[in-house]
C-alpha cells in the first residue's frame, strides 16, 4: 500500500491548497513546474507547497461553492427557443401560409380551424421530441464514474462529480482519472493520453517536478489528465483541476457543437420515412392534379394537399424509435442492466453466443484462501469466506491456537507485497491481494513497520508482482517479496525455506510443487505462489495458497435459460485448464463433445483455421487480451453476434472487439468503458433479461410501423379514391390533421412500450439482417387499409344520400376512421398472439392512449366550441354504436390473418413456404 510521504508538489496559479508558502529566505528545494491554471490553459506554477491534507467537510463546501461541481453540463437551447423551432417545419409553414390566404379572401373561419389545428399538431410532435430528449438525458446518469478519495483522514468512494480542487485522489490499474492531478506519489504508473496526444504508446508518469517544458501535453510528466485511463501501475495525486478548468474541459466544450450521429435503426427508420414521403407526394401530387383538372376550387384542394401531407409523411418515425429504445434502456436499468449505448438495446436481441470471463462474472469476486501448502511440506486449512477476518486455522484436522513460523512468513510475504485495504469489511484494490490480506489478519501476524521502496507491477507476460521493502528499525538494502502464478514464480526461486532453514531448489521439489498445485486447481481453486529474498531471479520459495472464488447464486440457473434461448455460453479464462475445466463441468459450459483450447494453441493457429473450430470449443483457458480479441473475430467470422463479459482491464479490448461488450458493476472503469452493458450489481440474470428486452423492443418497433403505415396508407387512398371518382372529400383539413395526431401520437408510442411477451422466454435469437418491413407487414398493412377504406368510403357514401356533403356526413366518416383506427391499434398490439391471449391490462399506457385519443373524439364531437373549428355535429348513441360494430372489422380480419399464419407455420416445418411465417411467431 501507498505509504503517506508525499513529495512536495507545486500549485498551480489558482492557490488551492491551504498550506502557507515558504518564507523569501529559504531556497526553493525543487524547480516550478509546469500545470493547469484557473483558464485550462498551461501556465508556470508561483507558489510552492507542502504535501496536502486530506480536505474537510468545511473545506469541500467552500471549495465547491468557488469551483462547482466536477461534471460538464451540455448547453441546451432554451425551451421557448425549441418550441418555436418546432414551427419551422415546411410542411407547417405552407399551412400557416394556407390560414393567410383564408384570412385574406375573407374565409375567417377556415384561418382559425387551420391556425389552432396547426398549434396542435405541433405541439404534439414537439412534446414526442422532448419527450425523446429528456428519455436519453435520464440515461446519461445511470453509469455514473466513481473515484477513490482521502478525505478526512478516510479512504472513501465518492462520485467524481464531487470533487474539488485539493482533494487527494488515488488511482491504480483499470481506474479513468476523475479530474487533473498533481501525482504525488506513483509505482509504475502509466496512463493511457491517446485522447489527447494521439498517441497509441502509454505515457509513464513519475511525481517529480517537472524541468522543463514547451507547452506540450505529453511533457507534463507528473500530471494526470481528467478522463485518461491507468494502463499500469498506481498511484496518489492532488485534484488541481475540475469540470471545466480541465484539458477535458476545452475538449467538451468543443464536443458540444457537434451532432450526435443516429443509431442503425434511426436511421434505417429515415430512409423508411423518405421512401414513404417520396410515395406520398407523388400519391398527393396526382390527387391534387385530378382535383384541378375536374375544377375543385383551388384553396380546398391546396389545403387538404398540405393536410394530407402533414398526415401521411411519418415523421414521427424516428422520434417514436428513440423514445422506444430510451424507454427499454430505462426498464432494463430498473433491472440494474444499464445499457451506455442505445443501438445497442435493439442488437442485444440478436446475441446468440456469449463468451463469458469466469472471475467477477461466473464467480462472486470475493477471493478467499482456504488452503496454505508451505515449502516444509505443511498443508493448512482456513475456514471464513469473503473479507470477513474471523476464522479458525487448521493442520491434519487440528485446530492451532497460533500461528507456525512457516506459515508466519508466507502471511507476511501475503501482507507486504499487497495494494488492497480493507475498510469496514469492503475490500479496495485487487480481489487477490484481498484475499492475502484477510489471510494475514486471520494469522493475527505482528509485521513490523516497513517502507516501500519500488514495485514491479503484474504484467500478463511475467504473471507475478513484487515489491521491494526496507524495514524503518534497520538500514538494509531491503527485500524482495514476489507473488503470482507457481510455474513463473519458480523460475526466479533458487533455494526454498524448510523448517526455518534455506535448501536449494531441486528439479524434483519444483515437479512436486506443481503437482500439488495442479491438485488445487484440479478442484477449482486458483493458485498462488510466494517467495522472498535479497536478489531477483535467486529467491527463496516459502509456499502457495489455494484461493476459492464461490460461483454467483443466480450463474446456474442463468447459463441453463441462456441455452434454452439458443444462446451458446463459451468461457474465456486467464486461469489454468484444470480449473477452467472444473468450473465449465460444473457449469454444463463445457460438455464431453466439446473441445477446450489453450492461448498458445491459438497462437499457432491461423485466423481461418480458429474460426472452423472455434464452434465447438467451450473452453478457452491461459488466455490473454489478444486471445479473446481473436476468440471473437473467429466467431464474428462465422456470422455470429457476440456478447462478452467482463470486469478487469485485460478485458478491455474484447469487450470493445465483442457486438455487445457487457460490463460487471464492481469492474474496472476501463472495462466499463470499452463495454456497451454495464451490470449495476453483477447479477448474470439480467443479461438473459437484456436479451430477452432486446428481442421485444423490435417486435414493438414492428407492432407501431405497422399501424401507422396503415393509418397513412388508408387516409391517403380515401381521398384519392374520392378524388378519382369527383366526389367530395369525406374529410376536412382540420380532420385529416387530427388523424395525424392519432396516428402519430399516443396509441403509436403506447405499442412501443408494450411488455416483453412471455413467449420470448425461450426464443431463439433475432436474424440480424431482419428487416423492420417484410412482405408479410406489407400484407397485413394493404389487408388491415383495404377493410379501413371499405368501411368508411360505405358509411360516407351511405350518409350522402342527396349528393350534399353536410357536418353529419363527415362526422360519420371521420368517427368511423377513427374507430377503425383505434382497432386496427388494438391489433397491432402482437405480431402473432389473439387479443384473447395477450393480457388486455398488460400495457397500461395503451389503455390510456386509447381512452384518451376516444375521450378527445367525443370532444370534437360534442364540444360546441370545437365543432365549430373541426365542423362536426353530435351523434345519437345507435350511431356510436354501429360505427363501432363496423369498425370492429378490421380487427376481425386481422384476427384470421393471425390464426392462417399460425396454423401454416405449425403445419409442416420443413416447408420452406412457411419461414417467413415461423420468424414472425416468437
Amino acid at each position: 500500500m501507498l505509504d503517506n510521504k508525499t513529495p512536495p508538489i507545486m500549485d498551480a496559479e489558482y492557490s488551492l491548497i491551504p498550506t502557507p508558502p515558504k518564507s523569501d529566505d529559504e531556497d526553493d528545494p525543487t524547480p516550478l513546474p509546469i500545470v493547469f491554471g484557473k483558464d485550462g490553459h498551461l501556465k508556470e506554477a508561483v507558489k510552492s507547497y507542502q504535501s496536502p491534507e486530506p480536505l474537510n467537510a468545511d473545506e469541500v463546501s467552500e471549495l465547491r461553492e468557488e469551483f462547482g461541481w466536477n461534471e460538464f453540463v451540455s448547453k441546451e437551447p432554451h425551451f421557448f427557443c425549441k418550441l418555436i423551432g418546432a414551427f419551422k417545419d415546411p410542411l407547417i409553414m405552407m399551412l400557416l401560409a394556407s390560414a393567410v390566404i383564408s384570412i385574406a379572401t375573407q374565409q375567417y373561419d377556415d384561418a382559425l380551424s387551420i391556425t389552432v389545428a396547426v398549434i396542435i399538431v405541433t405541439l404534439v410532435g414537439f412534446i414526442q421530441e422532448y419527450r425523446s430528449e429528456k428519455s436519453l438525458e435520464a440515461l446519461n446518469n445511470l453509469v455514473p464514474p466513481i473515484a477513490h478519495c482521502v478525505r478526512n483522514g478516510m479512504k472513501q468512494d465518492l462520485l467524481a462529480r464531487e470533487l474539488v480542487p485539493g482533494d487527494i485522489v488515488e488511482i491504480g490499474l483499470g481506474d479513468r482519472v476523475p479530474a487533473d492531478i498533481r501525482i504525488l506519489q506513483c509505482s509504475g504508473l502509466e496512463l493511457d493520453e491517446s485522447s489527447f496526444t494521439g498517441e497509441t504508446v502509454p505515457c509513464q508518469k513519475q511525481s517529480e517536478p517537472v524541468l522543463a517544458c514547451k507547452g506540450e501535453l505529453s511533457e507534463l510528466t507528473n500530471i494526470a489528465f481528467m478522463g485518461t485511463l491507468v494502463c499500469n501501475g498506481n498511484g496518489r495525486g492532488v485534484v488541481i483541476g475540475t469540470g471545466y478548468n480541465t484539458q477535458f474541459g476545452e475538449i467538451f466544450t468543443l464536443m458540444e457543437s457537434e451532432e450526435t450521429p443516429k443509431t442503425p435503426l434511426q436511421k434505417n427508420m429515415d430512409k423508411l420515412g423518405k421512401h414513404l414521403s417520396l410515395i406520398s407526394f407523388f400519391v398527393i401530387g396526382i390527387i391534387l392534379l385530378v382535383g384541378f383538372l375536374k375544377g375543385q376550387p383551388f384553396q380546398e384542394m391546396l389545403t387538404i394537399g398540405v393536410s394530407l401531407a402533414v398526415a401521411a409523411i411519418p415523421e414521427g418515425l424516428p422520434i417514436v424509435v428513440t423514445v422506444t429504445l430510451a424507454l427499454g434502456v430505462i426498464r432494463m436499468s430498473k433491472k440494474k442492466a444499464i445499457v451506455r449505448k442505445l443501438p445497442s438495446v435493439e442488437t442485444l436481441g440478436c446475441v446468440n453466443v456469449l463468451c463469458v470471463d469466469k472471475t467477477g462474472t461466473l464467480t462472486k469476486n470475493e477471493m478467499t484462501v482456504t488452503e496454505v501448502t508451505t515449502s516444509s511440506d505443511n498443508d493448512y486449512k482456513l475456514s471464513g469466506t469473503g473479507y470477513f477476518e474471523s476464522g479458525q486455522l487448521f493442520l491434519n484436522g487440528q485446530v492451532l491456537t497460533r500461528c507456525p513460523e512457516d506459515l508466519a512468513v508466507l502471511g507476511k510475504i501475503g501482507y507486504l507485497c499487497n495494494n488492497s485495504q480493507i475498510t469496514d469489511r469492503e475490500m479496495f484494490g485487487n480481489p487477490t491481494d484481498g484475499a492475502l490480506l484477510v489471510l494475514s489478519k486471520k494469522l493475527n501476524l505482528s509485521i513490523e513497520e516497513t517502507a516501500r521502496l519500488e514495485e514491479l507491477p503484474f504484467t500478463h507476460e511475467r504473471k507475478w508482482m513484487g515489491v521491494k521493502c526496507v524495514s524503518k528499525s534497520t538500514n538494509d538494502n531491503g527485500i524482495y517479496y514476489v507473488k503470482g502464478a507457481t510455474e513463473n514464480v519458480l523460475k526466479i526461486c533458487s533455494h526454498m525455506l524448510v523448517d526455518g532453514t534455506l535448501r536449494a531448489l531441486t528439479l524434483s521439489d519444483k515437479d512436486k510443487i506443481l503437482d500439488r498445485v495442479a491438485e488445487k486447481e484440479d478442484r477449482g481453486m486458483r493458485t498462488l505462489s510466494l517467495c522472498y529474498g535479497g536478489k531477483m531471479n535467486s529467491l527463496v520459495y516459502v509456499g502457495n495458497v489455494g484461493i476459492v472464488d464461490p460461483l454467483r447464486n443466480e450463474v446456474p440457473a442463468t447459463i441453463r435459460d441462456l441455452h434454452a434461448n439458443s444462446v451458446t455460453v463459451k468461457m474465456i479464462t486467464g486461469d489454468s485448464k484444470n480449473i477452467a475445466l472444473s468450473i465449465g463441468h460444473s457449469l454444463n459450459i463445457h460438455r464431453d463433445c466439446d473441445t477446450a483450447l489453450s492461448g498458445d494453441m491459438i497462437d499457432g493457429m491461423t485466423s481461418e483455421q480458429l474460426a472452423d473450430v472455434i464452434n465447438s470449443v467451450s473452453v478457452i483457458y491461459r488466455s490473454t487480451p489478444r486471445h479473446k480479441m481473436k476468440v471473437i473475430k473467429a466467431l464474428q467470422a462465422n456470422g455470429l453476434i457476440v456478447a462478452m463479459t467482463g470486469d478487469g482491464v485485460n478485458d478491455a479490448v474484447a469487450l470493445k472487439c465483442a457486438d455487445i461488450g457487457i460490463a460487471m458493476g464492481k469492474g474496472t472503469d476501463v472495462c466499463k468503458e470499452a463495454a456497451e452493458m454495464v451490470l449495476a450489481n453483477d447479477d448474470m440474470s439480467a443479461i438473459l433479461e437484456a436479451v430477452r428486452e432486446g428481442k421485444n423492443i423490435f417486435l414493438n418497433i414492428k407492432n407501431f410501423v405497422r399501424f401507422q403505415l396503415s393509418t397513412s396508407v388508408s387516409a391517403l387512398m380515401m381521398i384519392a379514391l374520392t378524388t378519382f371518382w369527383n366526389i367530395p372529400s369525406p374529410l376536412n383539413p382540420m380532420q385529416i390533421l387530427w388523424i395525424n395526431i392519432i396516428m402519430d401520437g399516443p396509441p403509436a408510442q403506447s405499442l412501443g412500450v408494450e411488455p416483453i411477451d412471455s413467449s420470448l422466454a425461450n426464443s431463439p435469437p433475432r436474424p440480424p439482417k431482419k428487416q423492420v418491413v417484410d412482405r408479410y407487414m406489407l400484407i397485413r398493412v394493404c389487408l388491415s387499409a383495404a377493410v379501413i377504406i371499405s368501411g368508411t368510403l360505405w358509411v360516407y357514401k351511405n350518409e350522402m344520400v342527396d349528393g350534399q356533403v353536410t357536418a353529419r356526413d363527415t362526422t360519420m366518416t371521420f368517427t368511423c376512421f377513427i374507430f377503425f383506427d383505434m382497432f386496427n391499434a388494438l391489433s397491432c398490439r402482437s405480431l402473432t398472439k389473439s387479443v384473447l391471449q395477450i393480457n388486455i391490462f398488460g400495457n397500461t399506457t395503451f389503455l390510456f392512449a386509447i381512452s384518451a385519443s376516444i375521450l378527445s373524439l367525443f370532444g370534437l364531437i360534442y364540444v360546441p366550441f370545437l365543432q365549430t373549428i373541426f365542423q362536426t355535429e353530435a351523434l345519437a348513441f345507435n350511431d356510436i354504436l354501429t360505427l363501432i360494430c363496423l369498425s370492429s372489422t378490421v380487427l376481425i380480419v386481422d384476427e384470421c390473418f393471425k390464426l392462417f399464419l399460425r396454423a401454416i407455420a405449425c403445419v409442416d416445418d420443413n416447408k420452406s413456404n412457411s419461414e417467413d411465417a415461423k420468424s414472425l411467431i416468437p
